[in-house]
């Protein structure tokens, strides 16, 4: 599994001079009659001292579980990052109540959003602007141990090991599928795994 040899959150924060990663819910989407049931996988990164989650999806005591086993509850996560709005994404953001919240473009506290640039998570962390699944849908690229990871919501749904059977995956929600897979080939060309927004965490390279 590539998440093998990753470092425990269950210490404290050792400002590491690479980001940490580990998939700590593994998210799924199925038809079911009359429309959808789906939960968002989410990814919990220490940097620099912080805690940041990546999509906190819809399933409340799934997630706290999942924080519990690594040690933390939701009052330790200083940031939450969304990769886009959809409802399967971002129930939970009500749990993060000290955290700062962020998407592709803005960081929000209380009624302030203010624009951040590329790198607002430190360094090793970059923001990758993906629109195709929704406009203003944006992934993480993550530099660690020489390998890129790409947090990649629902740019790509399900990941497989096969580059060009990603590339050109259906995506019934997306409001460009022209986008899609012109976000998906500028992703691919620079990750090493791929953490898709409803499966397990795939090395590509």
């Amino acid at each position: 599994m590539p998440g093998s040899g990753l470092k425990s959150f269950k210490s404290p924060p050792s400002f590491n001079l690479m980001p940490s990663l580990k998939v700590i819910v593994e998210g799924y989407a199925k038809e079911i009659e009359n429309g959808w049931e789906a939960n968002s996988t989410t990814t919990l990164i220490e940097n620099e001292g912080n805690f940041i989650i990546v999509d906190p999806g819809m399933e409340e005591t799934t997630l706290k579980n999942a924080l519990a086993a690594e040690g933390l509850a939701a009052g330790d996560v200083d940031y939450v990052f969304l990769t886009h709005y959809h409802l399967d994404h971002i129930l939970n953001v009500g749990m993060f109540r000290n955290a700062v919240l962020a998407d592709g473009y803005y960081m929000y506290e209380g009624m302030k959003g203010t624009s951040h640039g590329t790198s607002p998570f430190g360094n090793g962390i970059e923001i990758m602007h993906t629109p195709g699944h929704t406009p203003e849908h944006s992934s993480l690229l993550v530099h660690m141990g020489g390998n890129t990871y790409s947090v990649a919501g629902d740019l790509i749904w399900w990941a497989f090991p096969e580059r060009e059977k990603m590339l050109h995956l259906p995506d019934p929600f997306a409001y460009s599928m022209d986008e899609v897979v012109k976000s998906r080939r500028n992703l691919l060309e620079k990750a090493d795994f791929v953490i898709p927004g409803h499966g397990k965490m795939v090395r590509i390279r």
